[in-house]
């Protein structure tokens, strides 16, 4: 039994050693077939192409077994592949056998193996790497660096916010590399200092040769209330509101967009602030010269408004010629209107030149120019002396305003309502909206207005009662009212007033209250006041005159008569005629 178990024991020692012997002899065999080969994997090595095969490419690296590519790493989908037997090529060789006992390669791998190559390289000495913007992922963009993928940041694509990244996809540009790290396979890069750098140095150059006059093209960069900033390539100017254009502009957005390419001249530079004023009107001819010859006071034109004010309205006569339309010479009759609901914008007029200053650049015009004068019309239709019909349009404290042919009124003066009341009495005979006839008085074209009267169609009482009477004239009238400085008469129908001092040739008798209601006087006008149609009475001139009549009539103070004899003797004739005549 121990013989028995010794030799299975001894015979389970030979087996194992056999084994052993096998995968030893194996190895050394793999490693006669492949000799120091192994090191190849994960690196990249010439090859030469042999065949292309449906879909992989049967490349010969030097090895005792050939190895496979996929057909779609040397093109893009939709074209055929450039290759044909003989090319040589670099691959990337991923893994020695595949099942089927091929080796495994990578064209693809190999590129992007030779791309960190010449990346790494780059980073360190700072240079700039060429690429192309391929997709969108979170928080930025992916770029293909000749193989190599790398993160773009959103922030880093341009110098300005771009909000369509459109028509830079798959363009080629410069990038900087912010960061690398080959073992995770990471790459940052920038566009925006590659931008950033050729701007300082284009803004260098351009500072350096740039001088007033000059004509440049630019992109609008920004557009402001007051202007836009124009990119002259590494360098901004402003570009005001004033300088767009010779025509008014309101805002900028009128005449420009944002990224559109203008041509502009440099009308101010300062080296030390390094600020650009920019001109576009500037290099267009300026309409203003000769603008007088052009448009001579007095003449009409058709032009079109701009803009209305408080003030009144802009009105262009021609691209870069406005004039200025004043809310006073807009319509003869609309006084206290806004312009806007005389006017509307883009609203084509016609218009008369009043005053041209080239040097201020001011046009002074006028619309209501183009128009009948209203008052003129009126003054040719209706002269002084022809009745009117017209509506009671208002009602004021000194008369009234009646409503007239051409929009315009004429006023009745509370003095020419009635011949014999007061105007504030007549007056309250009216109320707005009634339709009266009236009288034309006067027309005054320059001051537009026009007088009327109410009383003048029917005669002047007064004038009658007074027609027959003269200055001097003794008269008889009756006391219509008793005042305290004295007394009113009614002559011929007329009204007249004899003062206090007029009632008596003697002081004593100059009283008042001597007269009354109803009783009759004689008296001697003293005064005709037509315009206040008063007649100015005295009974003491009376008194004067009749002793001056009787002293020549009876005698004198030569003849030893006393006054009293003399009035004595006139009286006692007077009395005898008076009863003569009964």
């Amino acid at each position: 039994m121990a013989e028995a178990a010794t030799d299975t024991h001894a015979t389970d020692s030979q087996d194992s050693g056999a084994d052993i012997f096998a995968a030893e002899s194996f190895e050394a065999l793999l490693n006669e077939t492949l000799g120091e080969n192994s090191s190849l994997e994960g690196t990249v090595i010439k090859g030469t192409v042999i065949a292309v095969r449906n879909d992989h490419v049967v490349v010969d690296v030097g090895l005792k077994s050939e190895g496979r590519v996929p057909l779609k790493e040397f093109t893009k989908a939709g074209e055929d592949p450039e290759l044909k037997p003989g090319d040589g090529i670099d691959v990337y060789v991923e893994r020695y056998e595949d099942r089927d006992g091929n080796i495994i390669l990578s064209r693809e791998k190999a590129r992007r193996e030779e791309a960190w190559n010449e990346l790494e390289k780059a980073y360190t000495e700072s240079r700039r790497v060429k690429g192309q913007i391929f997709g969108r992922v979170k928080g930025g963009f992916t770029v293909d660096l000749s193989g190599a993928m790398a993160f773009l940041p959103g922030s880093q694509v341009d110098i300005r916010p771009v909000r369509d990244i459109t028509p830079l996809m798959g363009q080629p540009f410069e990038f900087q590399i912010l960061k690398m790290d080959r073992s995770r396979g990471n790459i940052v890069v920038s566009r925006r200092s590659v931008l950033e750098e050729t701007r300082a140095e284009e803004r260098a150059k351009l500072l350096e040769r740039l001088k007033e006059g000059e004509i440049l093209d630019g992109v609008v960069k920004n557009i402001t209330d007051y202007g836009a900033f124009v990119d002259l390539g590494g360098v901004d100017g402003l570009l005001h509101v004033t300088d767009i254009s010779w025509k008014r502009i309101n805002h900028p957005t009128e005449a420009l967009s944002i990224g559109q390419t203008v041509r502009v001249q440099v009308i101010r530079f300062n080296p030390d602030t390094q600020r650009i004023s920019l001109g576009m009107k500037q290099l267009e001819a300026d309409p203003w010269e000769g603008v007088a010859v052009k448009y001579p006071t007095g003449t009409k034109f058709a032009g079109r408004v701009t803009n209305i004010t408080d003030y009144g309205a802009f009105v262009e006569l021609e691209p870069g010629v406005e004039g200025l339309v004043h809310v006073s010479e807009m319509s003869w009759t609309k006084k206290n209107v806004h312009p806007g609901k005389i006017v509307s914008t883009s609203q084509e007029v016609t218009v008369m030149i009043l005053d041209v200053d080239p040097d201020k650049r001011r046009i002074s015009l006028g619309l209501k120019q183009t128009m009948g004068n209203p008052w003129s019309d009126f003054l040719g239709k209706f002269p002084p002396g022809t009745e009117v019909e017209g509506e009671i349009k208002n009602i004021t404290e000194f008369g009234l305003f009646i409503g007239l042919p051409g929009e315009i009124d004429g006023m009745v003066h509370l003095s020419d309502l009635d011949w014999a009341r007061s105007g504030d009495e007549a007056v309250k005979d009216y109320k707005k909206g009634d339709v009266v006839k009236a009288k034309v008085l006067d027309v005054d074209v320059d001051k537009e207005r026009i007088s009327l009267g109410i009383k003048q169609l029917g005669d002047d009482p007064y004038a009658a009662a007074t027609a027959d009477l003269r200055k001097g004239q003794t008269v008889t009238g009756v006391v219509t009212q008793v005042q305290d400085n004295g007394i009113e008469v009614e002559v011929s129908g007329a009204i007249g007033f004899i003062r206090k001092s007029d009632l008596a040739r003697d002081r004593g008798d100059q009283r008042p209250e001597r007269f009354a209601v109803g009783e009759k006087v004689d008296a001697k006008i003293t005064n005709i006041d037509k315009a206040n149609r008063r007649i100015g009475l005295s009974i003491k001139a009376r008194e004067v005159d009749e002793e001056k009549q009787a002293m020549a009539d009876y005698g004198s103070a030569d003849s030893g008569a006393s006054l009293g004899d003399i009035l004595g003797a006139a009286l006692r004739q007077a009395q005898e005629k008076a009863d003569g005549d009964s």
